[in-house]
């Protein structure tokens, strides 16, 4: 184990606005509290495809300081760059060249198919990190997991906007995803009218419905969430009533990426990701169709999902990050590892890791969700917190 003061930080998975302000708040503390810092380039890939070298490969690693952090916060995306890589399955496709075939040969767990978490080990003790910083979902926490296992020291931040990682009320990008998902949907809300139309628009949430519920909440409307089968004629009722009561003539649903309606589940399509995941097939084409065929109404689809994670972090996402940032080094100063910064009922703390076999953070639909109606629910929140949802919900 590397006795040095010198933290790693990375990010892994998919790119939410919020991680620059995480990534320079965990520099400008860690100089205050006389600590260096390396950034880890592309997330986990960076220490399964370091070169070896006297010095640290400049396309995986770069040193951080006050000066190269300085605008960061002011932008969306990661300066780190990020990757979907899980150490503990590579492809062989995915194979760096310089590992020789010996070494590939000890590594491998299965036909094609590689735990490279000794390599990752060995390139942290290369590098002379003594704690590494996770920023990532539940898949990027859950190698975390397993690193921790294996006895390295590390603190986990949760970002996405799906906000499905357990253990937190709270995940960062999740305030930006609702807040441009409700400008994208009250533009094109004139759109919908102008034609008459019915809209269907898809957002992220393969396996809960925060995001598309939370949009739902803060623009009126009517969403479709992977937590619950939906009738679909019940659903194609209430939208032709809706629009024939508007008096612009339109009616529309939120659709998460993840939602199917009874008997009827999206098929999966294209490869597995490294974590096991494969894409859905598009539910706000399908949905959009299936209306059109029962209802003789115009629809039209439209997919918002990468419009919420571009461009720069909204003031919560913002704050949160930074907060979050300065807890991990609290918890770094007082030698604390092994846990994620987390929010719950409404409160910084610290949690668990995640557990990758336990699956992602559901909604409770019984207390925040009306599937008769598909719509949240507004009322009863005395005493919730001001996310509605607590960890344990």
């Amino acid at each position: 184990m590397a006795s040095s003061r010198r933290i790693g930080i990375l990010t892994g998975g998919g790119d939410v606005p919020g991680l620059n302000s995480v990534i320079k708040s965990v520099v400008y503390k860690s100089t205050e509290l006389g600590w260096e810092v390396l950034g880890i380039r592309r997330g986990w890939e960076g220490l399964t495809h370091l070169r070896p070298g006297p010095e640290p490969d400049p396309d995986y690693v770069v040193a951080l300081d006050r000066r190269n952090t300085r605008h960061i916060d002011r932008t969306g995306g990661t300066v780190l760059h990020t990757s979907r890589t899980n150490p503990a399955r590579i492809a062989h496709k995915k194979l760096p060249p310089h590992i020789p075939a010996a070494r590939l040969a000890a590594l491998q767990v299965g036909e094609g198919v590689y735990d490279f978490t000794p390599i990752v080990l060995e390139n942290l003790e290369r590098l002379q990190i003594s704690c590494l910083i996770v920023i990532g979902g539940d898949d990027t926490l859950g190698y975390a997991k397993k690193l921790d296992a294996a006895g390295f020291p590390l603190l986990a931040i949760p970002k996405t906007m799906d906000n499905d990682v357990p253990g937190t009320e709270y995940c960062i990008g999740f305030s930006t995803a609702i807040t441009r998902a409700k400008e994208l949907i009250t533009r094109q809300r004139t759109t919908l009218g102008s034609h008459e139309r019915i809209g269907v628009f898809r957002i992220f949430g393969r396996d809960s419905g925060f995001t598309a519920l939370y949009t739902a909440y803060v623009t009126s409307a009517r969403c479709v969430i992977p937590e619950h089968p939906f009738d679909l004629d019940r659903l194609a009722q209430l939208l032709v009533e809706d629009k024939r009561n508007n008096p612009s003539r339109y009616a529309l649903v939120i659709a998460s990426e993840g939602a199917v309606w009874q008997g009827q589940p999206l098929a999966e399509i294209g490869e597995p990701d490294p974590y096991g995941h494969r894409r859905k097939a598009d539910i706000g084409y399908a949905l959009a169709e299936e209306i059109r065929r029962r209802t003789g109404e115009e629809t039209l689809s439209s997919d918002l999902t990468y419009d919420l994670r571009s461009g720069e972090a909204d003031s919560l996402d913002q704050l949160v990050a930074i907060t979050f940032a300065n807890v991990a080094m609290d918890l770094l100063h007082q030698n604390i590892r092994g846990r994620m910064v987390a929010l719950q009922d409404g409160k910084y703390t610290h949690a668990p890791l995640p557990d990758s076999q336990a699956g992602p953070r559901k909604i409770d639909v019984q207390k925040l969700y009306n599937p008769e109606r598909f719509r949240p629910h507004y009322s009863d929140k005395l005493g919730a917190p001001m996310l509605l949802a607590q960890v344990t919900g």
